[in-house]
């Protein structure tokens, strides 16, 4: 039987399934809408689909480094306690592994994991473990040298924030220095110098620092050095190597990286959950939605 645009958009309306998967489903009961609608049940395809409007802001970073390269991937759950199991851990690392070779997470999603893409292994996950999951984002670095430091690591490699941190030269022990302190640097940096900095950014926090000097009713003159003065503190303090040194204070971490004899050449910071709002629920809310499934 020809399976149909409308009825493979009948099929999606009535379950949630992705396009393929339904026209799959139709396809292996040729055409017959109940049984497509029992295949999709089996496969756990309707109820993952269900599932992926929920916010998935927990989760793992994984990294992964071969040689002179490293990734950061932030895979997210529903909760931590699904961050937690073995299976969704095993699943975050072979999926930071096949990052090496992706550009991108749409790269990423279409690639092989054990005869399936990564896109199906993470749908088969939400039907069988039960929550809606996704791999939010990635980052690549290269470089001479690169080092890595995870913080609350449930797993080697894997955890809530992942750092990686490239450089000229062989010091992989300040390297991680480094990457320490790039997880637990407050502010955290933005950029690895001035010249790496948005633009707008910049440009966001120059008329911040207008507005707060001209409500002083001191003569533009005096309030463009004043804002001359406070820029080079707002660089200092979001910029990697402008930073104080966790380690040592006394020095920026670009005249610790010259003492150590290597140069810092980037940076890549991800936190599990970082930017994703969350909406808040009454307990008898979140009970609800429990046993609703």
């Amino acid at each position: 039987m020809a399976i149909t645009a409308s009825m493979v958009k009948a099929l999606r309306d009535q379950t949630g399934a992705g396009m393929m998967d339904a026209k799959k489903a139709l396809t292996e009961n040729d055409g017959d809408m109940d049984a497509a609608v029992d295949w999709l049940r089996t496969k756990g395809l309707a109820k993952a689909a269900k599932k992926s409007g929920r916010t998935a802001a927990e989760g793992l970073v994984a990294l992964a480094i071969e040689g002179g390269k490293g990734v950061a991937v932030e895979v997210n759950s529903e909760t931590d306690f699904v961050a937690k199991k073995a299976e969704f851990q095993e699943m975050v690392g072979g999926v930071a592994k096949l990052a090496m070779n992706a550009a991108d997470v749409d790269e990423l999603l279409a690639s092989d994991m054990g005869g399936k893409t990564v896109k199906d292994v993470l749908t088969e996950k939400i039907a069988t473990i039960g929550e809606n999951m996704s791999v939010r984002r990635m980052a690549t670095i290269e470089g001479e040298t690169v080092a890595s430091y995870v913080h609350n690591a449930v797993a080697p490699n894997m955890g809530k924030i992942g750092v990686l941190v490239a450089m000229t030269g062989e010091n992989e022990a300040f390297g991680k220095q480094v990457a320490m302190h790039v997880a637990a640097a407050d502010p955290r940096p933005q950029a690895l110098n001035e010249a790496e900095l948005d633009a707008a950014v910049v440009e966001k926090e120059k008329q911040i620092q207008m507005d707060i000097a001209r409500e002083s009713g001191k003569p533009e003159a005096v309030i463009e050095k004043m804002i001359v003065g406070r820029m080079k503190k707002f660089m200092a303090e979001i910029t990697l190597l402008n930073q104080k040194f966790v380690v040592n204070p006394d020095l920026t971490v670009e005249q610790a990286a010259k003492e150590a004899g290597v140069e810092i050449t980037g940076f890549v910071r991800l936190e599990v959950g970082e930017g994703i709002e969350v909406e808040k629920e009454d307990f008898a809310a979140e009970v609800a939605k429990a046993a609703q499934g």
